[in-house]
């Protein structure tokens, strides 16, 4: 004679299954939660934000010095310019004429980048020549 099977075990597993789904769901949308900001768009922000620009020369510091490495991001289509500090990895693509992006926040006039936050955006080989 064959064994009655509890609907209890069902209950359990479809519970976790759906506690875990949307625990993934809230992690997935909660890490993408900062506003993308240009440096015209910085003023008046004290917020986390992700900040994209152009890297303008000169560059100075060491990433992993004591103040950092110092630089100054552009608007793409402007002349907004904000000076940048930023500890951490150095990305190999990174130097003047590059876009890149970084979360931080700003602090009297200065960006200080987020640790290890440094993205640079990879030009696309697919530009017409200038």
């Amino acid at each position: 004679m064959a064994r009655k099977r509890s609907p209890a075990r069902l209950v359990i597993a479809l519970s976790v299954a759906a506690v875990l789904a949307i625990f993934l769901l809230y992690t997935s949308f909660a890490g993408g939660t900062l506003r993308a900001v240009k440096p015209s768009q910085l003023r008046g922000t004290s917020a986390k934000v992700e900040l994209t620009g152009i890297v303008l020369a000169p560059i100075t510091g060491d990433s992993y010095g004591p103040k950092g490495l110092r630089f100054r991001l552009r608007d793409r289509s402007g002349t907004a310019i904000v000076p940048v500090a930023y500890t951490g990895t150095r990305p190999d693509l990174f130097r003047a004429g590059r876009e890149v992006y970084l979360h931080g926040r700003l602090e009297s006039g200065v960006f200080v980048g987020e640790r290890n936050s440094l993205v640079t955006r990879c030009p696309s080989k697919y530009q017409p020549a200038k």
